[in-house]
């Protein structure tokens, strides 16, 4: 390719990158406004789902697998909300008042039942029904984990690098702490979206069946719901410690309790949806869809071409200015931007 073309591909880039800012700008700041009280807007659009071994390795995490966390691929979902906080005590005192559902274990824990700590000892059945009572559901694997990871695919919600002042895990910094934070803990270590503790306080229940071959088995890049029920009662054993009898739902974010390897913003855990165990330290926060905007999943779809392609990922970019042009055929931006991806190709 000559080095004229090659500029002039560069100067049409940098055009197109500051129109879309200008209009994304525009847009998200509309979104914020309709944003609901104590969620996080997640814009649609693509992100990276999983983690390779280059990535592992880079992030130096300790006593950790991660064979059902591989290989990691790029998912697109449409934009919903997700709670900004882990659920609350308090809250959950407002359900139980409202529906005469049993408390969960533990309510009577005088380290753990301050009105802004985490419920905890909250099975699946728990979790899942008070969402639905909230006008909300709990969110798919996919979605918490794009909240907590951020477009960068941050390792931890803060960033690359493990920092214990950010999150409540592994007992504490002392190794003697036994009991969760308020759920607005550890503001520096919030997600990109504003989410906070997606790291740590407690495992978060979500909507998923857990299969460990899932990431590598799956060819569903759209909203993953998870695998059928069906899906995992064909397989034999799904590892020693799980059997066919014994189906597990997924949970997230690692616990007070719970070692750093299980923090990171990856990392896949399960338990028997009946269990509230204690030592585990089971909570959630819910999730609720947005009203589609096809404006603006087009406008994701657009962005990712354009971070596609400053990683000099030319396919990926021109299956993303696909995406886009098939939500607003006529759009001569995405048009144009698709012809200019289809000369560097060629």
């Amino acid at each position: 390719m000559s080095l004229k073309k090659i500029n002039y591909i560069n100067f049409c880039l940098f055009i197109y990158m500051i129109l879309f800012l200008l209009v994304f700008a525009t847009n998200n700041a509309l979104a914020f406004s309709e944003t609901p009280e104590n969620m996080v807007l997640v814009n649609a659009g693509g992100f990276t789902r999983g983690i390779n071994e280059k990535q592992y390795n880079a992030a130096n995490i300790q006593g950790k697998q991660f064979k059902d966390e591989s290989p990691s691929k790029m998912i697109y979902l449409p934009s919903y909300y997700i709670d900004k906080f882990e659920l609350s005590n308090e809250e959950y005192t407002k359900f139980i008042i409202a529906t005469d559902h049993p408390a969960p274990a533990y309510w009577d824990h005088h380290k753990l039942n301050g009105s802004r700590q985490p419920v905890t000892g909250v099975n699946w059945f728990d979790a899942n029904t008070y969402c639905l009572w909230a006008n909300k559901r709990l969110p798919t694997e996919a979605e918490w984990e794009k909240a907590a990871r951020g477009p960068a695919g941050f390792v931890y919600p803060w960033g690359n690098k493990l920092d214990s002042t950010k999150a409540n895990f592994a007992k504490g910094k002392s190794g003697e702490k036994h009991i969760t934070d308020s759920i607005d803990s550890h503001p520096e270590g919030k997600s990109y979206y504003g989410a906070y503790n997606m790291a740590g306080n407690v495992f978060e229940w979500v909507h998923d069946w857990y299969d460990p071959n899932y990431y590598k088995s799956s060819s569903d890049i759209r909203n993953p719901q998870g695998p059928s029920l069906e899906v995992i009662s064909t397989k034999k054993i799904l590892n020693k410690y799980q059997k066919l009898n014994d189906k597990k739902r997924v949970i997230r974010g690692g616990s007070w309790f719970a070692p750093a390897a299980s923090i990171t913003t990856t990392h896949r855990f399960w338990n028997n949806p009946m269990n509230n165990s204690y030592g585990v330290g089971l909570g959630f926060r819910c999730a609720r869809d947005k009203e589609p905007d096809s404006s603006l999943e087009a406008r994701s779809y657009y962005m990712d071409a354009l971070v596609q392609i400053g990683e000099n990922k030319y396919q990926s970019a021109k299956e993303s200015i696909e995406n886009a042009i098939n939500i607003s055929p006529n759009n001569e931006e995405y048009i144009s931007m698709k012809k200019l991806i289809e000369k560097t190709l060629n």
